[in-house]
């Protein structure tokens, strides 16, 4: 192995790739984030406002309720205002599907088996057809169907599996492909095993999620155990972190996810310490300040921020930009791992804002100029 850091690396599971709109997944494709709207989807403003804020977050797809005929008929349009590719989720209400594929959704999410006979699953394949659409099998914990409670006696890995099996079947008879799959649920042990087990069984992509995980706190924790496991190992193609908070927060951790694993990275990775008696500068304030007030770089900075120099100095080697806390509220500023400076407490926040503005500007404007001299290469 050639890799200068083996320990670091992550082979990715070999899955198919599918075209979600204009995202791919899977495949050798990076890993996409979506998350969930919760406005009433006819109210076609509120939800626009709120996709648009999850874009500005990062999210790579979204996925949009469409329980009746007001949001169907609404979804035209969010479809048209949204930047990024509308997954139209849908359950038992068939007619939802065909009426969200017409509106020009990307994906439908459907659980085949509970829409209706088969004569409705070939409707809404058709549909999906005729308007280029990709297909989200969604197999829950909390809604398998009752004869595979009957034959297993509980939601186990083996039942999630052998659920996704059937629906894949479902879709494969109408030589439909261009599915990817989820088996959620809200246990840990029991999501992460039936994900283990279809990865083995099946080439398709895979959703991931640990779903209901709770809220902010814990929700994040459980996904990070779970949904990280599996990225770990290398499974998993797109994901979705669902947390009782804002879908905005979803995206943000999802990111944070992909990003301690090396498989993202969008936006600010701050290294911080837990804070101590030794510390030149409240860490904790600081951090929190620093994480609000960056959220709009998009590109990827390493920031460390350590209130002494115990680790700071050596976490500074490793970032793009880092700050060490200091005496008499003084602090050190280190720049590409080398000290440079220093800053007083008062100017601290102002100053290091705009050093990673200024340092993200000059990588944009690097990876232009890149960009722009492959564009004038002459043909080989």
């Amino acid at each position: 192995m050639s890799e200068i850091r083996p320990w670091r690396t992550i082979v990715r599971r070999q899955s198919r790739q599918i075209m979600v709109g204009s995202v791919p997944v899977g495949g050798d494709a990076p890993i996409t984030v979506q998350t969930m709207t919760n406005t009433p989807t006819e109210d076609a403003v509120a939800t626009i406002d709120q996709i648009r804020r999850c874009e500005d977050a990062g999210a790579d797809l979204i996925r949009v309720s469409c329980p009746d005929v007001p949001s169907t008929a609404a979804l035209g349009k969010i479809v048209k205002a949204s930047r990024i590719p509308i997954i139209a989720d849908i359950h038992f209400h068939y007619k939802r599907a065909l009426e969200a594929a017409d509106a020009g959704a990307a994906c439908l999410r459907i659980n085949p088996g509970n829409i209706g006979s088969a004569d409705r699953v070939a409707e809404v394949v058709r549909a999906a057809k005729a308007n280029g659409c990709a297909i989200r099998i969604g197999v829950n914990g909390g809604s398998l169907e009752r004869h595979l409670l009957e034959k297993y006696g509980e939601p186990c890995p083996e039942a999630l599996v052998e659920s996704a099996l059937d629906h894949i079947k479902l879709l494969q008879d109408h030589d439909f492909h261009e599915y990817k799959v989820a088996v959620k649920a809200s246990d840990v042990f029991l999501a992460v095993s039936a994900y283990m087990g279809l990865a083995e069984a099946v080439d398709c992509p895979l959703h991931l999620g640990i779903t209901e995980a709770g809220g902010l706190i814990g929700g994040t924790v459980k996904s990070a155990i779970g949904i990280g496991n599996l990225l770990w190992a290398g499974i998993g193609d797109t994901l979705r972190v669902s947390l009782s908070a804002e879908p905005e927060e979803e995206v943000r951790v999802g990111f944070e996810i992909l990003k301690s694993l090396g498989l993202r990275t969008r936006g600010v990775r701050v290294v911080s310490c837990p804070s101590c008696a030794r510390q030149g500068f409240d860490v904790i304030r600081t951090v929190e300040a620093l994480e609000a007030r960056l959220q709009h770089i998009k590109t990827p900075i390493s920031l460390s921020v350590l209130g002494c120099v115990v680790n700071g100095p050596g976490e500074a080697r490793e970032t793009d930009i880092g700050l060490t806390g200091g005496g008499n509220g003084k602090h050190m500023v280190y720049l590409s791992g080398v000290t440079d400076h220093t800053v007083q407490s008062e100017e601290m926040l102002d100053h290091i804002v705009a050093l990673v503005e200024a340092k993200a500007a000059e990588m944009e404007a690097a990876a232009d100029a890149a960009a722009a001299a492959k564009v004038g290469e002459p043909a080989e």
